[in-house]
């Protein structure tokens, strides 16, 4: 008999899946309420956290490795470290935002941001140069949402 593994079905049916189902999938699978962010961050935490659940997680080697390489970063500042973890887009993520038709792709730097191949210090002076007008560039780029503090 040969066994059929369930989870590239369940990872592929993320695409299609309504936004609601995608919610109600992070509060099983997180046990927490869904973050506001977009769909794309969604399906990828939850392909992750589906592959990480059926067949395992990081190995302990790679965790040491990867807080070695934090704690280098940050030069083991407990308070920055918290800022890197919890503010900061890792560097490398590419922040994607249509408006007015055009897709705007932002790549998160060590300095900060870059767009159109041009640095910047701040996603609100991205977002000003984009739109004409001033916005809080983590509410445009749909890393916070508006209403609450996050």
């Amino acid at each position: 008999m040969t066994h059929v593994d369930p989870i590239p079905a369940r990872l592929a049916a993320l695409k299609t899946a309504p936004a609601p189902e995608l919610k109600k999938q992070w509060r099983e699978l997180f046990d927490s309420a869904p973050p506001p962010f977009n769909r794309r961050y969604l399906e990828s935490r939850l392909a992750y956290r589906i592959q990480e659940l059926a067949y395992g997680g990081l190995k302990p080697d790679t965790i040491r490795r990867l807080e070695r390489l934090g704690e280098e970063l940050d030069g083991g500042d407990r308070t920055r470290s918290r800022i890197r973890a919890d503010l900061m887009p890792i560097t490398g993520t590419r922040l994607i935002r249509e408006y007015q038709g055009v897709e705007h792709v932002v790549t998160v730097t060590t300095d900060g941001f870059e767009w159109q191949e041009r640095p910047y210090r701040s996603l609100s002076a991205i977002a000003r140069a984009i739109t004409g007008t001033r916005w809080n560039g983590w509410v445009f780029f749909g890393l916070k949402n508006h209403r609450s503090r996050t």
